[in-house]
C-alpha cells in the first residue's frame, strides 16, 4: 500500500537532467506550478531554448554536481530512453546525458535526502517505488518510520490537488506524413492521448509509444459517427485527467476544419489550449496538381469554401481570381451548373486534385461544362480539392 504525495514546488528549485522532448514537457509542468526550474544539459532542444531566452528557466552546460543536487528541493531525471544525435531536438537524449549521469545523480539525491523522479529502473532503496509516470511515491510505513528519501519536512507537502493537463490542436498539413510542422511533430511526440481525423497523417502514429491512447473520431461526408460535441467534451475530459492531449487535424485547425469550436469548448471549461498551425490543403493540394493558386497577370486572390454550405452563385460569379473548393466532391455537377447558369463562363478551367501528396494521387482537369462528367469516368471521389479559375491553366502540365 503506498500513498501518492502532492509536493507544493512553488518557488523551489527544481534541478532537470536533460534537454530534450521528456525535459521539455517536465520543464513546461514545473514552470506552470511555480517552480525555479534549473536545466543541466550540453544542448537544448527548441522548446527550452525558447523558455530560457525568455528568461523562464536557469541552464547549466555542464553535468550537475552533488552540492548542485544537494541544494535542490527536487532532482527530475529527464534525459530521452534512446541515445541519438545529442542536438537536443527529441531525436537523442538532447545534453549527452546518459545512463551512469542518472545513476549518479541519484545517488547523490539519495544521499543528500533530496526527492528524486523518474528513475523507474534504479529504486532509490528497499522502501521507495516509483509510479508509472515517474512521479515520488513512498511507503506509508516507511514514512512513520522516517526512512523514506524524501525530504521530512510535513510543510513541504501540499495537499493533493487536481492534475492539470492540455490540448493542444495540431494542423497535419495534407496528409503525408512528412508535410506536417517541426512543431506539429514535436507536439505529437509528448501525447498522452491523440485524438485523430480521418485526413490526418496517421502514418506518424505508429511510431508513438506504446503508452499512447490513439482515439479516432474521423468523419465522412454527412456521416459523423462521433459529433462535434462529442469531441469536445472527450478533449475537455481527458485534459482534466491530467493528460496531455493532442487533437491530430487534417490540414490546418483553423481553416475548415472546427478547430476554433474545439479551442472555444476547452477555453470555456477552463482548460489550457494551445494550436499549431498546419498546412491546408487549400493551398497544398493545388500545388500538388502543380496549380498555383495565385499566378502574376492571371490571379491575385483566393477565395476558399466549403462545398457542403449553400453557395452563392452571384457572388462566386463576381469574383474574378481563384476559387478553391473544399469538401464539395458530392455537390460538383450541382455546383459546375449552378455557376454557369449565374453567368461564369462554361469554359472556365477546373481541376480537382484527389488525395493529394498520396501514392494514390489523381488530378483531373476540365471547365465547368463537362468536369462532372471527366470525373464520373475517372472514377474519382472524396477526398479532393476543386480549383476554379484560369490558374489551372497557368503552367504546363501533361495531359
Amino acid at each position: 500500500m503506498s500513498t501518492t504525495l502532492t509536493l507544493d514546488l512553488r518557488g523551489r528549485r527544481v534541478l532537470v537532467l536533460g534537454g530534450g522532448v521528456r525535459a521539455a514537457r517536465r520543464v513546461s509542468e514545473l514552470i506552470e506550478d511555480g517552480a525555479d526550474a534549473v536545466v543541466h544539459a550540453e544542448v537544448l532542444g527548441t522548446d527550452l531554448r525558447e523558455a530560457h531566452a525568455e528568461g523562464r528557466l536557469g541552464w547549466s552546460r555542464t553535468p550537475p554536481t552533488p552540492t548542485d543536487v544537494a541544494s535542490s528541493w527536487l532532482v527530475c531525471l529527464c534525459t530521452d530512453e534512446h541515445a541519438g544525435t545529442g542536438v537536443g531536438d527529441g531525436s537523442g537524449r538532447g545534453g549527452g546525458a546518459d545512463e551512469d549521469d542518472e545513476h549518479r545523480v541519484a545517488r547523490w539525491a539519495r544521499e543528500s535526502r533530496v526527492w528524486c523522479e523518474g528513475l523507474d529502473a534504479f529504486p532509490l532503496d528497499e522502501t521507495t517505488t516509483r509510479s508509472p509516470c515517474g512521479d515520488p511515491t513512498v511507503n506509508e510505513e516507511s514514512t512513520t518510520a522516517g526512512e523514506s528519501v524524501a525530504v521530512a519536512d510535513p510543510a513541504q507537502v501540499a495537499a493533493p490537488t487536481t492534475p492539470r493537463g492540455r490540448v493542444v490542436l495540431v494542423g497535419g498539413g495534407p496528409g503525408a506524413d512528412d508535410l506536417i510542422t517541426v512543431r506539429g511533430l514535436r507536439e505529437l511526440a509528448r501525447a498522452d492521448v491523440v485524438v485523430v481525423d480521418r485526413l490526418a497523417p496517421t502514418g506518424l502514429l505508429h511510431g508513438l509509444g506504446d503508452g499512447v491512447e490513439i482515439v479516432d473520431v474521423g468523419k465522412t461526408p454527412y456521416h459523423h459517427p462521433v459529433p462535434q460535441h462529442e469531441i469536445d467534451g472527450l478533449l475537455v475530459d481527458r485534459a482534466r485527467r491530467g493528460q496531455y492531449v493532442v487533437r491530430l487535424k487534417g490540414g490546418d485547425p483553423f481553416v475548415l476544419g472546427r478547430g476554433g469550436e474545439e479551442w472555444a469548448a476547452c477555453r470555456e471549461a477552463g482548460v489550457p489550449v494551445d494550436v499549431v498551425p498546419g498546412v491546408s490543403s487549400a493551398f497544398a493540394a493545388p500545388l500538388a496538381g502543380l496549380v498555383p493558386v495565385t499566378y502574376r497577370g492571371v490571379a491575385t486572390g483566393v477565395l476558399t469554401i466549403s462545398g457542403h454550405d449553400d453557395l452563392s452563385p452571384d457572388l462566386l460569379t463576381r469574383w474574378p481570381h481563384t476559387i478553391v473548393i473544399l469538401m464539395g466532391m458530392g455537390r460538383l455537377a450541382e455546383i459546375a451548373a449552378s455557376l454557369v447558369q449565374a453567368g461564369k463562363g462554361a469554359q472556365t478551367p477546373v481541376a480537382v486534385i484527389h488525395r493529394a501528396y498520396s501514392p494514390d494521387q489523381r488530378v483531373v482537369r476540365g471547365n465547368l461544362a463537362d468536369i462532372a462528367a471527366r470525373i464520373v469516368a475517372a472514377g474519382v471521389g472524396n477526398p479532393a480539392v476543386i480549383v476554379v479559375g484560369k490558374v489551372v491553366e497557368a503552367l504546363p502540365y501533361d495531359a
